[in-house]
């Protein structure tokens, strides 16, 4: 086992999964603090994560790991993974390549509640058809 593996395999060991074996994982790009995406990791993403430096999920609707990017090329380079002082939440600054949002959005918040009405708060970089062609 190489040092990346046991360093990975003791902060998973650390963290507080969900019953569904689940932790919420916040992507934050490194270098402005802007929130890009809220997406859950089961263990095996984490782990992922931490030995390739490139962001994995869990998709919870394909019930499969989701390397970001991997469809789509908007990819995510980790820079620093942390956990919250409950160690449930995990925060990932990340180089976002393009746009985090499958709808095209540099950030999946881009709606506000803004006096009593709904905004969309940011557009659409590239269209979905673009980004995933007939995977969409």
């Amino acid at each position: 086992m190489n040092s990346s593996s046991t360093i990975a395999e003791s902060f998973v060991q650390a963290l507080t999964f969900n019953r569904d074996g689940l932790i919420p994982a916040i992507a934050q790009q490194h270098d402005t603090g802007e929130i890009l995406m809220m997406a859950w990791m089961n263990k095996e993403a984490v782990t992922e994560t931490l030995e390739t430096g490139h962001v994995c999920y869990y998709s919870r609707s394909r019930k499969k790991l989701w390397r970001k990017g991997e469809s789509s090329g908007q990819q995510q380079v980790v820079v620093d993974v942390r956990t919250d002082c409950d160690t449930d939440v995990l925060l990932v600054k990340v180089k976002q390549t393009g746009v985090a949002c499958h709808t095209g959005r540099r950030s999946c918040f881009s709606w506000a509640a803004r006096d009593g009405q709904i905004e969309v708060v940011e557009d659409v970089i590239i269209s979905p058809d673009k980004l995933y062609g007939d995977n969409n």
